[in-house]
């Protein structure tokens, strides 16, 4: 079983998702978006499994601070070149587990995401 978790360091719920994580034992690899960076291919599989309206967090002070003609008529291939730049756009946390992409944290998903 491979579980990655995607977010930035300082962020509360990544904190939360990585607490609730080594808590309970369950091996996992943390992946910084800023330090780690990201790969195109990996972005466009996440975009393929969620589609760019539920992976980028509108609510985030990087979309805030976006120009209006970046945020005007996003589709998939603007979106990605969006989360390239700007990995923070992100909606956090990200995790990995097999197959399966989710984003955010909540202890009831997770509790029943990895019932063992």
């Amino acid at each position: 079983m491979s579980i990655v978790l995607y977010g930035i360091a300082n962020c509360d719920t990544v904190r939360k998702a990585r607490a609730w994580l080594q808590a309970r034992g369950i091996d996992h690899r943390f992946h910084d978006l800023r330090r780690d960076g990201l790969d195109p291919e990996r972005v466009e599989r996440w975009l393929d499994a969620l589609g760019w309206e539920r992976l980028i967090n509108r609510r985030s002070a990087t979309w805030r601070q976006l120009r209006p003609e970046q945020r005007a008529d996003l589709d998939t291939t603007r979106a990605c070149a969006l989360i390239l730049a700007h990995p923070t756009l992100i909606r956090r946390p990200l995790i990995e587990h097999d197959e399966t992409i989710r984003v955010g944290f909540s202890t009831t998903d997770y509790e029943t995401w990895f019932q063992q």
